[in-house]
């Protein structure tokens, strides 16, 4: 079996980034990956500006405290304020930009305000308290490179350097669909036998909160005929074909055959738990992900192989994900000889409960967890070790 690392290596060595982009406004660009670097074309601050409400002052005007000086100015962020006559200062508020022939701010606790003059409390150091223009950002400066998926503090950067449009990457367009005479779509009643279809809802959040286009081609019959024609409809539209279930060598497991009469297949057998089975090939040259049909199965290999896969497609920089080393707060005293990735969360204490139930077809469980602990073949843990764990935070954007 091929380990983790093997498996998302194979994937990742045949993820082709999409050719094409488009300008979108800045407040639409959420979730889009940036095709051209932004460069500023302004210093930001743009001027010396004041890091407090307080007083601009000249340091030399104060040589010793307590000192008296007249206020000969107000100004507040957003207005210009005239050059600082000597021996005075100006009533200035955080982010206003300093009067020409001031050096230092003296922040308000350190001063008493008497009508038209100030009682400075201490001893001014001159560049105190000024963020200095250009000091957050200079002129062509990159302050977002290529590659980056845009979220909220990048676009919050792009709009502090006046950026009105973005040019981004196109998204890619998925094809998802189940397979399963068992399968049932939810408001439809529930025949004996029948279940209703989790992995369709659940792909299709995770899909589009990668920013793909998600054509959803619902659930295919279990029949050899119509498993073809699905992926023949799906190659003819999407850039990357995504499906759960149907990847064994039952009788009615048809997207081997299908895949391999359309196109190109390898069953991969990956050394973890939940997930072992993972299908990967193309159908007339278009990419192919097979999940396995359980649904934390299908969950965690999702996060694992196929959403890396698809921010390499979309031309994303891809990172690996941000682990912790947190205590356990359980016992797990028989170790599997897979590697395993248990659903857990944090609790009030700090350390990491896990549920109970850890079956690959436990869904509750996903819902009740907030991350995975990935725990090596082999291993058992005890109460009070350091595991370490992946926060769904890391792997869901």
């Amino acid at each position: 079996m091929l380990t983790v690392e093997e498996a998302r290596a194979r994937l990742l060595s045949q993820a082709v980034a999409l050719a094409g982009s488009e300008t979108v406004p800045t407040l639409q660009a959420l979730g889009r990956v940036l095709a051209r670097p932004v460069v500023s074309s302004i210093a930001v601050p743009p001027l010396d500006a004041s890091q407090m409400d307080g007083y601009a002052l000249r340091a030399a005007d104060v040589p010793v405290a307590p000192t008296a000086l007249a206020v000969s100015q107000r100004i507040a962020a957003g207005h210009v304020g005239a050059v600082l006559a000597p021996g005075t200062a100006a009533r200035i508020f955080t982010g206003a930009p300093l009067p020409g022939g001031a050096d230092a701010i003296v922040m308000q606790e350190a001063t008493r305000a008497d009508a038209d003059a100030v009682t400075i409390n201490e001893v001014p150091r001159a560049g105190q308290w000024i963020r200095r223009a250009g000091s957050d950002i200079a002129i062509g400066q990159q302050v977002i490179g290529a590659g980056e998926r845009l979220q909220a503090p990048q676009l919050g950067l792009a709009s502090s350097v006046g950026c009105t449009e973005l040019q981004v990457l196109r998204r890619v367009r998925v094809a998802l669909f189940s397979t399963g005479d068992e399968l049932v779509l939810p408001g439809q009643p529930l025949p004996p036998g029948g279940i209703y279809n989790s992995n369709r809802t659940m792909f299709g959040a995770l899909l589009q909160s990668l920013g793909c286009e998600v054509l959803d081609l619902g659930i295919v019959p279990d029949n050899l005929a119509a498993t073809r024609a699905a992926f023949v409809q799906a190659a003819a539209q999407a850039d990357l074909i995504v499906t759960s279930g149907g990847v064994s060598v039952g009788e009615e497991d048809h997207v081997k055959p299908a895949v391999q009469a359309e196109g190109a297949l390898d069953l991969w057998q990956v050394a973890m738990k939940p997930g072992k089975p993972l299908a990967f090939g193309a159908v007339r040259s278009v990419p192919f992900i097979g999940l396995p049909g359980n649904p934390v199965s299908s969950f965690v290999t999702f996060l694992l192989f196929a959403r890396p896969f698809i921010l390499a497609r979309q031309g994303a920089v891809v990172r690996e994900a941000a682990a912790l080393e947190l205590r356990a707060d359980f016992d797990l005293p028989r170790a599997d000889k897979r590697r395993e990735f248990l659903r857990a969360r944090v609790n009030a204490a700090g350390g990491l409960d896990v549920f109970a139930n850890q079956t690959s077809s436990a869904l509750v469980s996903v819902a009740w967890a907030d991350g995975l602990i990935d725990n090596p073949a082999g291993q058992t843990i005890a109460r009070g070790d350091a595991v370490r764990f992946l926060p769904f935070a890391s792997l869901l954007n």
